[in-house]
């Protein structure tokens, strides 16, 4: 059988397009034409011998091969810059602070530190998990160089928006009591104040007129997820980073109100990052994209935030 070598060039507009949301976006992005961008998709699924998209309404959607395409696609990109900078780097050396929300710290703490002590050895890395108020503040502070976190409100002068992401209300892995009625207040499980996601699941519960109680409080991520797990309550997350012992509830279930979506930003110390910390940061993204549930990925450029 021919054996098929896939143009790079050709998925990283496959790859732009889809974590964007529009090929127009990506054209953009990558400074080409739309015409160009689509002789690429064209080229693609000529490569591949099988239909990539498929018509969706107005749009397109994957169709089951260009769901396994993307994810090989980013596999090949990702390898293909990681070589790229480990030559061009090689003598990289220093160190970076970087900070990163709870629920981030398991699902893509351990693949960015690999990739990157990978490529660049001698860099040193000071990680810090902690909550946005904290993150936002430290890089306010010049503590931190860039952090990953849920944008709170507070004004940093360079950030970047990554995504929007759905908040869920979380319960336990086995089945839940039905919603309280009347003046059963819905119990809670939340972080220790101040906390964005129990300000979020709160006023929420105020504007629809349901009685709540604080059921449990933790100081950790790990804490919450066990009162959840044990069935003390419910509390609100996103989908990233779950654990087996937890779910997210469909929408609407139980009466529960919907809920918003939650900013993603990825704050910088500085608008021009040094090289090490640079390097960091597109890694940093590179996986917190991949974390991100489909339809999340609407990253931006740099800017700043008033």
């Amino acid at each position: 059988m021919r054996r098929i070598t896939f143009d790079l060039d050709v998925l990283r507009t496959f790859v732009t397009g889809m974590e964007l949301g529009s090929f127009a976006k990506a054209a953009e992005r990558l400074g080409r034409s739309t015409s160009a961008v689509s002789a690429q998709l064209k080229k693609l699924e000529e490569q591949a011998a099988t239909p990539i998209f498929r018509k969706a309404g107005r749009g397109l959607a994957l169709t089951e091969a260009g769901e396994t395409m993307l994810g090989y696609a980013r596999r090949l990109i990702e390898l293909n810059d990681e070589a790229a900078s480990a030559i061009r780097d090689v003598e990289l050396e220093g160190w970076v602070r970087l900070g990163l929300q709870e629920d981030f710290g398991e699902a893509v703490l351990p693949e960015v530190l690999g990739r990157f002590a990978r490529a660049h050895p001698k860099v040193r890395i000071e990680a810090r998990i902690g909550r946005s108020h904290e993150l936002a503040e430290r890089v306010l502070s010049g503590s931190l160089d860039i952090a990953l976190a849920w944008h709170d409100g507070t004004t940093l002068p360079y950030s970047r928006h990554v995504a929007d992401v759905q908040a869920r209300w979380i319960g336990p892995a086995k089945p839940v009591a039905p919603a309280p009625r009347d003046r059963e207040a819905l119990p809670l499980v939340v972080f220790e104040a101040p906390c964005l996601l129990r300000t979020v699941a709160t006023e929420t519960l105020d504007r629809a007129g349901l009685a709540w109680r604080m059921a449990f409080s933790s100081p950790s991520l790990g804490g919450i997820w066990a009162a959840v797990a044990a069935g003390l309550g419910l509390t609100i997350r996103t989908d990233i980073g779950l654990p087996a012992n937890v779910r997210a509830l469909a929408p609407g279930v139980l009466g529960l109100p919907a809920l918003p979506k939650m900013a993603l930003h990825l704050h910088q110390k500085d608008a021009e990052l040094d090289p090490v910390a640079a390097r960091l940061a597109d890694i940093l993204l590179q996986s917190a994209l991949e974390a991100l549930p489909e339809g999340a990925r609407t990253g931006e450029g740099l800017r700043k935030v008033a």
